[in-house]
């Protein structure tokens, strides 16, 4: 038998003052990813009472005024000066891996909360620091894992944590993209598939979505760690367009990604949950896209789920978050989380060897 049902949503708690309207700050380049989904989620927020920019090259204003409109109350060059004189409570930095720790510091420095595009550092360690003073400020640093905003990933995590597959024993989770894209040489140039650039290459540009929804929804941490990653595509790249991981939650329970670049076109998203009462299916391309089997009732789904997906109503969830309205989608803890298990994937893969995850 397979029942139709609609679930709501469920949080933390808020960080904000609960005041309602929020100074937001941009630090952003000449193609900043995903930066017209975050423009056109600060335009569709009403807590982004104002919006003050700062591109170094000026590239991205037209862009910002245009989508912006009267909201955009500022622009800048240089990120300290508009900082020291704004004082925003949230600050976006939209800026490839490599650039984007110094602006980072600089937003926590200045007292404001900051979501980063992820993975926003090329070496763990640097972002570890970012952490620290996130964590000596009371701020959140929160990677854009936008996924967490969807609502059918929303109706999975409260059927898990209502225990209605019980305890989880195992996972497994494909997130699969075109290798046609990296047939183009423009592509092969963008900073997110240059290791010096953007840290590496599917796994921490695409993968970490899926390895942070893991913990997102079954609301367990990965301990332990063996991968593998190559180039099976034979594309002149110094990145890996394929990682298989194996890991450990630290339930005790046993996962495993596929992370890759295979298909001639589109994609394949797919999360599989197994537990001692029964088991879930997650697939955005069928419908229903949530399935869950339970020995009490049998096979039941989710056709639809109230509200948007993406990254614009990611953005308002952090905005509406530092205004006290609502829980943030992650904090500091989860975007290091998942930044902890890519690189100790790629350590992994690099030493042949399983790591191990400090807790």
């Amino acid at each position: 038998m397979k029942r139709r049902i609609l679930l709501g949503m469920m949080g933390a708690a808020a960080f904000g003052s609960g005041r309602g309207g929020v100074r937001v700050a941009v630090v952003t380049h000449a193609g900043g990813p995903h930066l017209s989904a975050y423009i056109a989620g600060l335009a569709e927020t009403a807590e982004a009472e104002s919006v003050v920019w700062c591109d170094a090259s000026g590239a991205t204003e037209p862009s910002a005024r245009k989508g912006l409109g009267r909201r955009l109350q500022a622009v800048y060059r240089d990120p300290q000066e508009m900082l020291a004189r704004e004082k925003p409570a949230l600050t976006l930095v939209v800026m490839e891996a490599s650039l984007a720790p110094p602006a980072i510091a600089a937003a926590l420095d200045a007292g404001s909360h900051v979501m980063a595009e992820k993975p926003a550092c090329v070496r763990l360690e640097d972002f570890e620091n970012l952490c620290r003073t996130a964590n000596a400020r009371d701020r959140q640093l929160m990677l854009a894992l936008a996924n967490r905003s969807d609502p059918v990933m929303a109706a999975a995590r409260r059927l898990i944590q209502d225990g209605k597959i019980g305890k989880i024993y195992g996972a497994e989770l494909h997130t699969i993209a075109d290798q046609t894209r990296l047939t183009r040489p423009g592509y092969r140039d963008a900073w997110h598939a240059r290791k010096s650039r953007g840290g590496g290459g599917h796994l921490i540009w695409l993968g970490i979505h899926w390895i942070d929804l893991a913990a997102y929804l079954t609301g367990l941490k990965v301990r332990e760690v063996t991968a593998l990653t190559a180039n099976v595509g034979g594309q002149p790249l110094d990145v890996e367009d394929a990682a298989v991981l194996a890991f450990r939650f630290d339930n005790g329970a046993l996962g495993a990604l596929t992370s890759a670049y295979y298909l001639d076109k589109g994609k394949q998203l797919v999360i599989r949950f197994w537990g001692s009462e029964g088991w879930m299916r997650l697939d955005r391309d069928r419908t229903p896209p949530l399935e869950w089997y339970t020995r009490q009732h049998g096979l039941e789904h989710l056709d639809a789920a109230p509200g948007q997906a993406g990254y614009a109503p990611f953005v308002r969830s952090v905005v509406r978050s530092c205004a006290g309205l609502e829980p943030p989608p992650l904090t500091t803890a989860d975007s290091l989380h998942a930044l902890r298990v890519v690189f100790a994937a790629y350590r992994s893969a690099e030493t042949r060897a399983a790591q191990t995850l400090a807790r």
